[in-house]
């Protein structure tokens, strides 16, 4: 209840400064059980996402420091959010998502780990989960405001989403979530190429 209350507010709040163009949603699955790996250049994208998604609601993964303080730690989890220890992974970190994913739910991952607008090799979680978890993951690039000051600018947001990633039959695990690794990455970034230009 509170996640689509927020997530409302936040879209009327978001479209005061443009209202978001979304590509290719219809590449999305009909139902859950996925992942959806994003670009991440600022804490805009985070809202974006979550208010395309509507009513559908995501479940992010988000950095175990935003859960040290009572509020963060209650803010984060009416949002859905689970945290992880990115700099020690440990089973759980594959644990809690697993189970999001047999229970149908759509898990959100910025792969990148940092805002960049910097083509960085991206982090393997997404494709671990993905994995283990035995779901597709669909890639999506935003491009437009990042902050405050991006939206005082008006800067018109876009996202765009790709075709669902499957983890390749047939092969040894670890070459197929490599395959799956490099597919995710060059898919990613050039949807963001291919947002830029539009």
């Amino acid at each position: 209840m509170f996640y689509n209350f927020a997530a409302n507010v936040v879209k009327i709040i978001l479209s005061i400064f443009g209202r978001i163009k979304v590509y290719q949603k219809d590449k999305l699955p009909e139902k859950g059980g996925y992942i959806i790996a994003c670009t991440h250049t600022g804490w805009v994208d985070i809202l974006w996402l979550g208010v395309a998604l509507l009513p559908n609601q995501i479940h992010y993964m988000a950095k175990k420091e935003l859960f040290q303080t009572k509020f963060t730690k209650w803010l984060m989890t009416v949002l859905n959010a689970f945290p992880v220890d990115r700099e020690n992974p440990g089973p759980s970190t594959i644990k809690i998502p697993r189970k999001l994913l047999k229970e149908k739910k759509i898990i959100g991952i910025f792969p990148s780990g940092t805002r960049t607008t910097e083509e960085v090799p991206l982090k393997r979680g997404a494709v671990t989960i993905a994995a283990y978890g035995k779901a597709p993951i669909v890639p999506a690039a935003y491009v437009g405001p990042n902050n405050f000051k991006d939206l005082l600018k008006f800067q018109k947001p876009k996202l765009i989403f790709g075709d669902p990633i499957y983890l390749p039959e047939g092969q040894d695990r670890r070459e197929a979530m490599d395959i799956m690794m490099n597919e995710l990455n060059d898919t990613m970034y050039g949807l963001q190429k291919q947002l830029a230009d539009k």
